[in-house]
């Protein structure tokens, strides 16, 4: 399969899986469509990878066997693909482990006389990194690896001048160490997108030993079940009336209703797209239920405050959280409640209500918040 066909069928693989996690949403407006149940994650890569033949050494060899050169050709490029598995330790720190094929890289040589020597080694195994992750933004990060490779190499020669070598099929195993850079960005808490370069430690099964190089583009798709589903607003107890004592006959007084606070925290996915600040159809259904439950309240004041969770700058995140709050306070007010009424506040990730090293805490900590203050009617 070739690289342009492979990354095709990525592109309609990350198509597929980010149709039927908003399929999933729109079904389960009030649900925190958040996939961090589970730590677990899977991905598969793509891409070119190359490897260097070492033509010095190859030529070096023939001339001490009195042979002379007339031609050399290379192929030092093949595609490699990886398939992994990962589990996300804390919002920084990875380990994954993985299956890799690095592809095959041949040369052929054309001596005086002639000679003829060819030659192709392969290379393919399996892996287990450390791998660590630095927010750049809510949906970018910088990637660092580092690890260990189990790899088979199959090397084999042919032609006319094999330099007295009998062994035309050479296997070998060997433990290498490997290393890695990239950039992941998320389309979603579920679903991301990496490039990468990643450099393996390699033996050719006939005493060379160099590094080859993957160059990839994976899919990463985190495993779990969205969070039980939670009621989007939750109404105040009653307020208690002044009891009325049985031993007068004469008429009570009207009271007076009392003030009452209204608070509901929504999940930030609720409302908002990942990293986005525009309100969705299924978010706008969430605060039409709000008002809905606050039919009869004399409304005073309402409070929105955007929360985010701790990846990403402190500054970003700061404003996406009152662009969130903005957004709140823009529907509600197309929906007849006064300007002058509604107060926005963004506090960024400096009030979590849950741990940020673990996924299903910032889950948590993406919020927004809904405080209402009015007096209800007291029915007579």
């Amino acid at each position: 399969m070739t690289i342009a066909n492979t990354l095709g069928a990525l592109s309609v693989m990350a198509g597929a899986l980010l149709a039927a996690q908003s399929a999933q949403a729109q079904g389960n407006t009030f649900i925190n469509p958040d996939w961090a149940n589970s730590a677990w994650y899977i991905g598969a890569g793509v891409g070119q990878s190359r490897a260097n033949i070492d033509e010095p050494r190859l030529r070096a060899s023939l001339a001490a066997n009195g042979e002379t050169v007339t031609g050399f050709a290379k192929d030092q490029r093949d595609t490699g693909y990886k398939l992994f598995v990962g589990k996300q330790l804390n919002q920084y720190m990875a380990v994954e482990a993985g299956y890799f094929d690095l592809g095959k890289f041949d040369f052929q040589s054309t001596t005086s006389g002639n000679g003829v020597l060819n030659g192709q080694a392969g290379f393919r195994g399996v892996n287990l990194d450390l791998l660590g992750q630095l927010p750049l933004s809510q949906r970018l990060s910088l990637l660092g690896r580092v690890g260990m490779h189990y790899t088979q190499t199959n090397t084999e020669f042919s032609g006319n001048r094999l330099l007295g070598s009998s062994d035309m099929h050479a296997r070998d195993r060997k433990l290498n160490a490997k290393l890695g850079l990239g950039l992941e960005y998320k389309f979603s808490e579920a679903l991301a997108l990496r490039g990468e370069v990643e450099r393996y430690r390699v033996n050719d099964a006939v005493g060379n030993r160099g590094d080859a190089d993957l160059y990839s583009v994976s899919l990463v798709y985190k495993l779990g079940r969205p969070a039980s589903a939670t009621p989007a607003y939750q109404p105040a107890p009653p307020v208690a009336l002044p009891p009325i004592s049985e031993t007068m006959p004469a008429p009570v007084a009207e009271v007076k209703p009392a003030p009452v606070s209204e608070k509901v925290s929504f999940a930030a996915e609720a409302l908002f797209d990942f990293d986005q600040s525009t309100l969705k159809p299924q978010g706008k259904a969430a605060l039409d239920q709000l008002l809905g439950q606050l039919q009869g309240m004399d409304l005073e004041v309402i409070v929105t405050v955007g929360h985010t969770d701790a990846v990403g700058p402190d500054a970003y995140n700061q404003k996406l959280s009152l662009r969130r709050a903005e957004a709140v306070k823009a529907y509600l007010v197309t929906q007849g409640v006064e300007s002058n009424r509604v107060y926005t506040e963004g506090k960024g990730e400096t009030q979590p209500v849950a741990d940020n090293t673990s996924a299903a805490g910032r889950a948590k900590n993406r919020r927004v918040t809904v405080e209402v203050v009015g007096t209800r009617k007291v029915p007579r």
